[in-house]
């Protein structure tokens, strides 16, 4: 059977990355042929945090979103209670606010959006992905001048291209579910972190509707880790909540043992990327910004591969080798505890925290001042 196309650019996955990657091409060509590709019906549910950065907004609505229409009905948050694995209380007033959206909700509003300026889209779950000189064919049934992975931590996408992302030690498992705001958390993202499995920490982020998404996630160790270790953590860590609902477990592949980004026609951003925040586990900043940069790259055909390899590094090099230090250093839980003293005490310290935490950031003199004894 002949390949249907050759469409500009493939995109596997539409979730955030994926709808970034199709805007940042009908952005720079309005006439592009762009497919969207998902095993998924929309909408539907994705394991996630849900919390949204505003830096995260930023990017969308440079590539022409509606951010407005996106957020609809979720409230902004500006406030974050952290707690160390030592102890350390942080509770502040963030500069810039985020909000809390299910994934469900978020990625069936941006792929109607993509759709709306000439993007298509397919229920097709990829299996094949076999690239030549002149293109890429999927299944062999749909070609593309170029691929763009963008679906996820288990991406078909990389496993079929071959690149590997480190796991040992760069791996965290998560659990999350829906439960009502726990007391007194109507208003705060929290943070709570243990020293018992370190590195680990429980969240609950509000959605504004009574409701909150909660959630417990550590580094994957040499132990397995079952669903009641997880949620046993998790209820300990947030005392008198409510049994979550709609739980489900992920993995996420942390930027410090991201795969180098190889050659050729077939890109892969997001998660697929392995571009997950390894202090706090912040993924939709990296899948839109990375997703964007791939849609740009993807101009360059055949040197696809090496264009979206600078623009990751101009864009993102800096900050993610800070991640990898801190991911690093990290396995002393002293050391967390050192930058939450910077942060209770520092406005400054504070705000480069949340910003390398949910952002782009970079590791700053003001984020190890909790080294220094108080004055």
């Amino acid at each position: 059977m002949a390949a249907e196309g050759p469409w500009d650019v493939v995109v596997v996955g539409a979730g955030p990355a994926g709808c970034a990657a199709a805007a940042q091409v009908l952005q720079d060509r309005s006439d592009a042929r762009v497919l969207l590709v998902d095993r998924a019906a929309f909408p539907r549910d994705k394991s996630c945090g849900d919390g949204v950065a505003a830096e995260a907004f930023d990017e969308l609505r440079r590539l022409g979103f509606d951010v407005v229409a996106l957020v609809e009905g979720y409230p902004p948050l500006d406030r974050l209670r952290l707690t160390s694995p030592g102890g350390v209380d942080v509770d502040r007033r963030m500069r810039r606010q985020v909000r809390v959206i299910p994934r469900e909700v978020l990625d069936d509003r941006m792929l109607r959006q993509v759709l709306a300026r000439g993007a298509s889209f397919r229920r097709h779950r990829v299996r094949k992905v076999e690239t030549g000189r002149d293109g890429v064919i999927l299944d062999g049934a749909i070609s593309a001048r170029v691929v763009i992975g963008a679906d996820g931590a288990e991406s078909v996408v990389r496993r079929c291209l071959g690149p590997r992302a480190r796991s040992r030690g760069h791996v965290a498992l998560a659990i999350r579910g829906y439960s009502p705001v726990p007391s007194g958390l109507s208003d705060v993202q929290l943070i709570t972190m243990t020293a018992k499995r370190w590195p680990a920490y429980a969240w609950s982020f509000p959605l504004g509707d009574g409701r909150a998404n909660v959630g417990y996630g550590e580094l994957e160790g040499a132990q397995p880790l079952s669903r009641e270790d997880m949620l046993s953590a998790l209820h300990e860590l947030l005392p008198g909540l409510r049994e979550p609902q709609r739980l489900r477990a992920h993995r996420l592949p942390l930027s410090s043992g991201r795969p180098r980004v190889p050659d050729g026609r077939v890109l892969l951003a997001g998660d697929a990327q392995s571009l997950v925040n390894p202090l706090t586990g912040e993924g939709i900043f990296y899948a839109v910004l990375s997703g964007a940069l791939a849609g740009r790259a993807a101009a360059a055909g055949a040197g696809a591969g090496a264009a979206y390899r600078a623009l990751l590094r101009r864009r993102l090099g800096r900050h993610l080798r800070g991640a990898s230090a801190v991911h690093a250093l990290s396995r002393w839980p002293g050391l967390v505890d050192v930058g939450m003293r910077s942060a209770a005490r520092h406005r400054g310290a504070f705000d480069d925290l949340v910003r390398f935490g949910l952002a782009d950031g970079g590791l700053t003199p003001r984020m190890l001042a909790g080294l220094l004894p108080s004055r």
